[in-house]
């Protein structure tokens, strides 16, 4: 099951993939990591979806990632007694804390922490940004609006407060409960919905523990503020495209989107770009050419991952748009102009042997021209610094740990082995040399090069590079 491409697929689980046969043929069209979103389905249906996919991880034998994506702290209104309403603008419209049913006049905001820091003139979003309302008074329960963009409006739709940073937690309790129920499953990531500050990754990776990796998903203006830090306390970004775009300036996201991939880079963390991708996939066996190059742009600025989201959970077309993303990711890396975009945002190495010991890893291989380079660790550490190079060949990642080898489903380039422990390191040189055999991933006459960190088990002490000729174990064999 060798991927013809480095750029990972991440499909959304949900009622269109839910039985082992539509998880089957996601993995098969190109799917590499699943996504679990705790804000739909419950805790039997999470944890159904979770053991079909170990079961069809251990039929294929190639380790699979999983996330667990949380709700995060999601302003909502309440309900309607009529379900919804349509607000005209120029119209008043109050919002407040008293859980009545609301009209045509008044809905529901159960969020406290937004009345205290609401100011006159400010605008709040509903449903996406297609309601626009404007602050007009103000007081510790409640907020009087005039309705600037109106519309339709129905129950508990989602609220955004642009250029505000809000005085919330960033773990509910549903996502407590959610983040209880994900470890305890063995989810291989967490995605932490609606950062805003550094503090709320710490926060949240102090309750983690080391269970699973952490990806705090970039879709607030204020984590665009405290990027630098909440990278450092990740373990991987997601620019959340959906949220960003309500509560920024639609026509900044582009520009956004290609910083932040390239800051994930230069820190050697995981980026996925996510929202929207071939969002016309939900009902449509096609998607538009305005997808097609979206999805192609993420990969020709060197995302690690694309997302699918109601194009796999709830889509007519689930298998689909994972083959679609699979052959637009196949196709742009192998235009000539992808290698030079690649390289010309590749971050320069930091100074540590383990980055020094990375580069002239890809530098030697595309010298020497060899076939892989083989990664041994056991933290993942070492195979994450040789996927910031972006190297000419594939990174055949090797580690004696399941977890690892699940958690770098995630990363750029990186085909995931588990192996035996090595004792010594001309066996872990065989060992190299078999699996690139075995995996299609060398012949008998090509050159392998070898990195791995002596002594071995040792985080971060990728230290050792090793070139091999294939053909070096069928001579001792």
């Amino acid at each position: 099951m060798r991927r013809l491409r480095n750029t990972k697929i991440i499909a959304t689980l949900g009622p269109a993939s839910a039985t082992a046969d539509d998880l089957r043929a996601l993995f098969e069209a190109g799917a590499d990591v699943f996504r679990m979103n705790f804000s739909h389905g419950d805790v039997a249906s999470h944890r159904q979806r979770y053991h079909t996919i170990r079961e069809l991880e251990e039929e294929i034998g190639r380790p699979i990632g999983v996330i667990g994506d949380l709700q995060g702290p999601k302003i909502r209104i309440g309900t309607f007694a009529d379900s919804s309403v349509v607000l005209k603008p120029g119209q008043e419209f109050r919002l407040d804390l008293d859980p009545t049913p609301g009209d045509g006049n008044r809905v529901c905001l159960p969020h406290e922490a937004i009345f205290g820091a609401a100011e006159i003139g400010m605008d709040l979003l509903l449903d996406d940004g297609r309601i626009r309302l404007r602050v007009d008074e103000v007081a510790p329960d409640s907020m009087v609006t005039s309705v600037v963009e109106g519309g339709p409006v129905s129950n508990a739709k989602g609220v955004n407060v642009p250029g505000v940073a809000l005085p919330l937690k960033p773990l509910t309790d549903k996502d407590n409960a959610d983040l209880d129920v994900a470890l305890d499953l063995g989810v291989d990531w967490v995605a932490l919905s609606f950062v805003q500050r550094a503090k709320d990754v710490a926060e949240v990776r102090a309750r983690v523990d080391g269970r699973a990796g952490l990806i705090a998903k970039i879709e607030k203006p204020s984590a665009i503020d405290d990027l630098d830090g909440i990278i450092a306390q990740s373990d991987a970004i997601m620019v959340a495209r959906g949220d960003l775009g309500v509560e920024l300036p639609i026509e900044s996201v582009p520009g956004l989107q290609k910083m932040l991939v390239r800051s994930a880079r230069a820190a050697g963390k995981p980026v996925v770009v996510a929202t929207q991708m071939l969002e016309s996939m939900v009902h449509a066996a096609m998607p538009t050419r305005a997808e097609v190059s979206d999805v192609a742009t993420a990969v020709y600025d060197g995302a690690d991952a694309v997302m699918l989201s109601a194009e796999s959970a709830v889509g007519e077309h689930p298998v689909e748009a994972v083959g679609m993303m699979n052959r637009i990711a196949i196709r742009v890396e192998s235009d000539p102009l992808y290698r030079t975009i690649i390289d010309a945002g590749k971050p320069a190495p930091e100074a540590t042997s383990a980055d020094a010991i990375t580069a002239a890893a890809a530098q030697t291989a595309e010298t020497l021209g060899a076939s892989v380079i083989a990664t041994f660790s056991s933290t993942g550490s070492t195979s994450l610094r040789a996927a910031r190079e972006r190297p000419t060949v594939p990174i055949l990642g090797l580690t004696p740990h399941l977890k690892t080898a699940r958690r770098l489903a995630l990363a750029w380039g990186v085909h995931c082995v588990l192996t035996a422990e090595a004792e010594r390191f001309a066996e872990m040189v065989d060992m190299a040399v078999e699996i690139a055999l075995r995996d299609g991933f060398a012949k008998s006459d090509d050159r392998l090069v070898i990195v791995a960190g002596i002594p071995f088990g040792t985080p971060g002490a990728t230290n050792v590079l090793r070139v091999a000729q294939a053909g070096d174990l069928q001579k001792r064999t």
